[in-house]
């Protein structure tokens, strides 16, 4: 799993962490979390505050 890859992440990350509010996580949290996923395989330093927007939103999206 990429970075790119948002939707999948985001997915992965609400199985991952059920009890989570997305709304109320940090953005070095979340990375974290991503980069902890076992399927995920991709450079940490490609990582910027755009794509963890889109990650957080896609999770809350996913929630709805």
């Amino acid at each position: 799993m990429k970075w790119t890859e948002v939707q999948e992440i985001a997915i992965e990350l609400a199985d991952a962490h059920p009890d989570v509010d997305p709304r109320t996580l940090n953005f070095v949290d979340l990375m974290n979390w991503v980069i902890a996923l076992p399927e995920f395989d991709d450079d940490p330093k490609r990582c910027g505050e755009r794509i963890l927007e889109g990650i957080q939103q896609a999770w809350i999206d996913e929630l709805a």
